[in-house]
């Protein structure tokens, strides 16, 4: 059984919780942006905002008591663990998706360089 957050937990879990949301959503977009752009050192903004993330969700789940039982402690450290590899996977799919869709389109830009 969870333990309730104490009264003095709150603002931590409260501020924990959107820094979690923020440093997600930052991974996310500069992990996405770095692959797009071919910007390789957005990846490293985008892995400083995942050790953010990390820190955000230890963070809240001291503050809301979820390492006291093992089930939640797997359950946050599953979530770390997918959140890390999940950006790569979806990276994966859409290239795997999309490349044949863009095969049989004609490059203007080679075309002008093949003149």
């Amino acid at each position: 059984m969870l333990e309730p957050v104490l009264l003095a937990n709150f603002f931590i879990v409260f501020f924990s919780a959107a820094s979690v949301i923020l440093f997600g959503a930052g991974y996310a977009l500069l992990f996405a942006w770095s692959r797009v752009r071919s910007r390789p050192r957005l990846m490293m903004l985008a892995y400083a905002a995942y050790a953010g993330l990390v820190v955000s969700v230890i963070t809240l789940a001291f503050a809301a008591n979820l390492f006291n039982n093992s089930f939640w402690t797997f359950i946050v450290v599953l979530m770390l663990v997918g959140y890390l590899v999940a950006p790569h996977g979806i990276w994966h799919l859409c290239v795997g998706t999309h490349a044949e869709a863009h095969e049989d389109e004609v490059n203007p830009i080679k075309v002008y360089q093949q003149r």
